[in-house]
């Protein structure tokens, strides 16, 4: 039997977590509706299909989330904190299916990527900003070293923006599907969300299918 006492302080302290997470909600409301800063370079990044510019990383949807992997052209191995931060990736298609694209990006040459990659074993696309200014423009590469974080962009038409950024701690609450959805300027598209009048929203629950039935 489930004591009394310990049911009361358990139904107390989940009060407190929804008040957190309701907390949570009117942040990423506020994030949605952060001001944007265009990106005015094109960039040209190494992957494993050649050369891809920025518009292309998008690979037709409207939203980019880029993991700033830590990965410096002379180290032999992808940052140790940063591996786990990948291993929590879910599944692609859901993020996908909700118009937003998952990349990582690090200074070393992609042969070094490829390599650890297949070693890892992991599947998200990985590239090369080795011979362009991306990661230095956008603070994964600093005069301290290399640095982990994750930057947002939205492609409206022909223009590209910078969304939103974090780095250090804050960057250990992501890497699921709605996490990553919540620091994008479309949010989860969920009804419920306060969001921009021009972001198109369905109900809760009836876009999610098994990651093999999405179109």
């Amino acid at each position: 039997m489930i004591n009394s006492e310990w049911s009361k302080s358990m139904f107390e302290f989940r009060e407190l977590e929804k008040a957190y997470m309701k907390k949570g909600d009117e942040l990423a409301a506020m994030r949605r509706k952060l001001p944007m800063t265009e990106v005015d370079h094109s960039y040209s990044l190494a992957g494993e299909d050649g050369e891809a510019s920025l518009d292309e990383l998008f690979d037709g949807k409207d939203q980019l989330i880029v993991y700033h992997f830590m990965f410096a052209s002379d180290w032999d191995e992808g940052c140790e904190g940063c591996s786990m931060m990948v291993d929590h990736f879910g599944h692609p298609a859901h993020l996908e299916a909700r118009n937003t694209k998952l990349v990582l990006i690090s200074s070393a040459p992609y042969e070094k990527l490829r390599a650890f990659k297949k070693r890892m074993g992991w599947s998200v696309p990985w590239y090369s900003s080795e011979k362009s200014t991306f990661n230095r423009d956008f603070g994964g590469t600093t005069k301290a070293g290399e640095n982990h974080l994750y930057s947002v962009f939205l492609r409206r038409g022909e223009t590209i923006y910078l969304t939103y950024q974090t780095e250090a701690r804050g960057v250990e609450k992501l890497g699921d599907t709605w996490s990553l959805l919540d620091i994008t300027p479309m949010g989860r598209q969920e009804l419920w969300e306060d969001s921009p009048d021009w972001v198109k929203q369905t109900s809760t629950y009836n876009w999610w299918k098994y990651h093999d039935r999405y179109n």
